[in-house]
């Protein structure tokens, strides 16, 4: 039980078999012990009883004489793996290598347990492996299309005196480094490259024994990824003592390069600009250099973005193999020579625009008569633009009525002259603009009244969108060519400047309508000088002088500047002294006439002279009270408060300004 938990020293189990000439790497190891974690290590070799020291991983001078030069070129050397494992290295092994090696390990236990050395038997046998290209022919070249198949050989034999196996793999270098293609490994077991697993599930990628001990590379659909430089690795691996797989060797030949000619796939213009109307005329050209019997299958592709993949995108025409067309009316595709392809689309339009590439199939005849597809290729897309025809056309816009007065109306027109290019295929259809006047340095904004769309439909903007559902403005077509707006009742916020857009719209061959042009008229100005209401009433009285109970009358005249067709409404108030107890506020408010001339009493309240006051307009502008009756309780100032009022909106009135005349003083004591 204590020599189980001791040292133990372990190499691998032997016989180990080697070729001569090979590198040999013996490994050692240690566990279980105690001390320091790195441990050292000493090597020794033994071709009957006694052991030769050959190296130490502590000791400078433990190596003997006979291994001193070997050690010091370095084809002996130890290569420490870890604290408590080392690998003797043996470079280009010999004959009389063959024999006992020992691994030691100095005790740096505090007791003396275990193991502290292992020996492994190691023999070195003859190279019998011989490997060679096809019919022992040094590396050729091959070139071939892409597509085509190609086979590649080469012959690995062995006579080594133990029972070894070989590990054939086929590799490609395209870089720098080599790659697996396919490997028949020392337990015949087929085993793809990383980059192959799927070409050799497909059978694109075979590798087959043959007599004299030939391996065969074949490669179906070869594409630009094989090419390169094709060789042949061969190991040699024989079964170990522990039942473990060992190679013991390994020799390559290089058999073969190979170069692949692409098949390229271009559309010989580049971006393509066309009117409206006009034709399309693309080619597709086919790149190869494949001189035997083939047939092209050509497809045409559009689609609105060039990153569209070809399941996004639209399939415009084809042609098979057999030169068979699909039906179109507008496109036709026919075989220029060999190897090109024109597209032409007759009658573009607008909706045309976008990006168009061909994909094109490469097909061979097979021995059994059918036809097997070897490449395919899609092109760039190319970028075609198609250029709308215009329509020539000019805007005018004029003010059939233009106001002078808030509340008059306004008339704009909006005409289309000097059209031209205008069939059945345009159609025409206006926005209507406004923009504020404002002081130079401040932005100006412009607002959307209203606009159409393509199918007349009028879409109202928010500044008009009210007034336009109140009947206040009204949009109007009133012939081809005339678009109309006009506002009822116009007011100040109305003043700027207006203007028109038309907008010409193609119709497609889907009969959707697009835009294809605008056109922006000059403004119209519509302004008039704003400036103050003024009114004046002066009061008059007709009897300078008289006594109580008789008739008190007082005219008032008045006059306006600045409003528009004014009517006055009149109310006629007395001020009377502050001893009255009846108003202590000091104006009583007795009659009133409005603009339409309805006559109202207000606080006249004398019931023993409902019919004691009259208010009547004389004139336009002149107005008469009187006063029947009058009793020392009519003394005081009388006035005349006259509004005057401009028609607004809607049948409505507008109250423009107000005014006060001077006063008429009834004074019974001084008129006594």
């Amino acid at each position: 039980l204590a020599f189980c938990r001791g040292r133990v020293v372990r190499v691998p189990k032997g016989p180990l078999i080697r070729v001569v000439g090979t590198e040999v790497v013996i490994p050692c190891s240690v566990s279980d012990y105690d001390g320091p974690s790195e441990q050292n290590f000493d090597w020794e070799f033994s071709r009957d009883i006694d052991f030769v020291r050959i190296v130490s991983t502590w000791d400078s001078t433990f190596t003997s004489e006979e291994y001193q030069k070997r050690v010091g070129h370095g084809d002996i050397k130890l290569r420490r793996s870890s604290n408590d494992a080392v690998e003797l290295v043996i470079r280009n092994i010999q004959p009389t290598d063959q024999g006992r090696y020992k691994c030691s390990t100095p005790s740096t236990d505090a007791t003396v347990q275990g193991n502290y050395d292992a020996e492994v038997q190691v023999k070195v046998i003859s190279d019998g492996l011989s490997v060679s290209g096809s019919k022992g022919r040094s590396s050729t070249s091959l070139r071939l299309s892409e597509g085509d198949s190609f086979k590649l050989r080469c012959s690995a034999i062995t006579s080594s005196p133990e029972h070894t196996h070989l590990h054939v793999t086929w590799q490609i270098k395209s870089g720098l480094t080599w790659r697996d293609i396919l490997s028949l490994t020392h337990e015949g077991k087929f085993h793809p490259g990383p980059a192959y697993e799927e070409r050799y599930r497909n059978g694109d990628i075979r590798l087959d024994t043959g007599a004299n001990d030939t391996y065969r590379l074949s490669v179906s659909q070869a594409s630009s990824v094989d090419a390169g430089a094709y060789r042949c690795l061969v190991s040699e691996w024989v079964r170990g003592a522990d039942s473990s797989w060992q190679k013991i060797q390994e020799k390559s030949v290089e058999i073969a390069n190979v170069a692949i000619q692409r098949t390229d796939v271009v559309i010989s213009t580049s971006n393509v600009s066309v009117t409206e109307r006009d034709s399309l005329d693309l080619t597709c050209n086919i790149t190869t250099d494949r001189s035997g019997i083939f047939q092209a299958e050509v497809m045409w592709y559009f689609s609105v973005s060039p990153d569209d993949t070809l399941s996004d995108a639209q399939l415009l025409l084809s042609m098979d193999h057999d030169s068979v067309v699909s039906d179109s009316t507008l496109i036709s595709l026919s075989h220029v020579d060999r190897n090109s392809y024109r597209l032409l689309v007759r009658d573009v339009a607008v909706e045309d625009s976008g990006y168009y590439f061909c994909q094109a199939a490469l097909w061979v005849p097979l021995h059994n008569g059918s036809w097997h597809k070897v490449v395919e290729r899609t092109s760039a897309p190319v970028s075609v633009v198609v250029t709308a025809l215009e329509p020539d056309y000019e805007v005018f816009l004029n003010a059939s009525k233009t106001p002078k007065f808030s509340d008059d109306p306004t008339e704009l027109n909006c005409r289309i002259t000097n059209a031209q290019d205008t069939e059945a295929n345009i159609r025409f259809t206006v926005s209507w603009w406004y923009r504020q006047h404002l002081p130079s340095d401040d932005v100006v904004t412009e607002e959307l009244l209203a606009t159409m769309d393509a199918d007349w439909t009028l879409l109202l903007g928010d500044r008009s969108r009210e007034r336009t559902q109140n009947g206040e403005i009204i949009f109007s077509k009133k012939a081809v060519n005339v678009f109309s707006l006009r506002i009822q009742w116009t007011s100040e916020s109305d003043r700027g400047d207006y203007f028109c857009v038309i907008s010409a719209w193609s119709r497609h061959r889907n009969n959707s309508w697009v835009k294809s042009k605008d056109v922006t008229s000059a403004p119209v100005s519509i302004f008039w000088a704003t400036q103050d209401y003024t009114l004046t009433v002066e009061a008059v009285k007709l009897k300078p002088f008289f006594v109580a109970g008789h008739t008190f009358e007082m005219t008032c005249k008045v006059s306006s500047k600045n409003i528009k067709t004014p009517r006055y409404s009149v109310l006629i108030t007395a001020e009377k002294p502050l001893t009255d107890q009846s108003n202590p506020n000091g104006t009583t408010r007795i009659i009133s006439l409005n603009q339409d001339s309805v006559v109202r009493l207000e606080d006249w309240t004398d019931q023993t002279r409902v019919d004691g006051v009259v208010l009547e307009k004389v004139q336009e502008n002149e107005f008469r009270y009187r006063m029947y009756q009058t009793q020392i309780s009519d003394a005081g100032l009388y006035r005349c408060v006259v509004t005057a009022w401009s028609p607004g909106g809607g049948g409505m009135w507008r109250e423009a300004v107000n005014g006060l005349s001077n006063p008429i003083q009834i004074d019974f004591q001084m008129s006594g």
